[in-house]
């Protein structure tokens, strides 16, 4: 079963909008395991908003939380806790993409970061990094702190602005497979991710 992690080296990266591209590109299924933050429009609505899917391309999330907060602390806030043991991945027939929250290390409860419950899913982790200032020493100790636990990683999508060299050094140290950079869209709808996704990735990378 074809199944990937999209996580990001900081929050706000883009990861959720490379995500929306990743699947509707693979026809597949995402799952958000946990939400934190249900005023504005949630991870899964983005992506239905954004895909133009179906709703079974949608699963449910497991946690959702109102404030916008690292889930440990939105679940205190709210008189609850996560049970790292509900987080497994779910079976599905179509390829599956699973979102993190933030960065590798972000916390689902006072003891279990998410990098502790990707141990367990053995799922190759896709890591969205930024391209501007900062992003090689953000990339490089998400990139060590997946391998120092063993963890697969199938490679590095940078999302923004051209900076060739930062992405050559990524690339380059860390001895990854870049699999390609979305750009910054003008239009951020269906059409404009499949063409960024078609001409800024090879769908093989993802298939293999």
């Amino acid at each position: 079963m074809t199944r990937f992690v999209v996580s990001g080296t900081d929050t706000d990266v883009g990861k959720t909008v490379f995500a929306a591209a990743l699947t509707l590109a693979l026809s597949g299924v995402y799952w958000k395991p946990v939400q934190c933050g249900l005023e504005e429009e949630t991870d899964n609505e983005t992506l239905r908003r954004l895909t133009g899917l179906t709703d079974d391309h949608f699963l449910p999330e497991t946690y959702r939380f109102k404030v916008p907060l690292s889930p440990h602390r939105a679940a205190e806030l709210e008189g609850a806790a996560i049970d790292p043991r509900k987080l497994q991945l779910p079976a599905s027939d179509r390829p599956l993409i699973v979102e993190g929250a933030g960065g590798l290390m972000v916390p689902l409860t006072r003891e279990v970061l998410y990098i502790d419950v990707f141990v367990f899913w053995r799922a190759p982790v896709i890591v969205c990094a930024r391209t501007r200032l900062g992003t090689i020493n953000h990339t490089l100790m998400s990139l060590e702190a997946l391998r120092r636990r063993s963890i697969p990683v199938a490679g590095v999508a940078f999302i923004g602005a051209e900076n060739a060299d930062s992405e050559r050094t990524i690339v380059d140290i860390a001895r990854v497979r870049r699999l390609g950079r979305l750009p910054v869209l003008e239009r951020l709808d269906r059409d404009a991710l499949k063409h960024a996704f078609e001409q800024n990735f090879r769908l093989a990378d993802f298939l293999a």
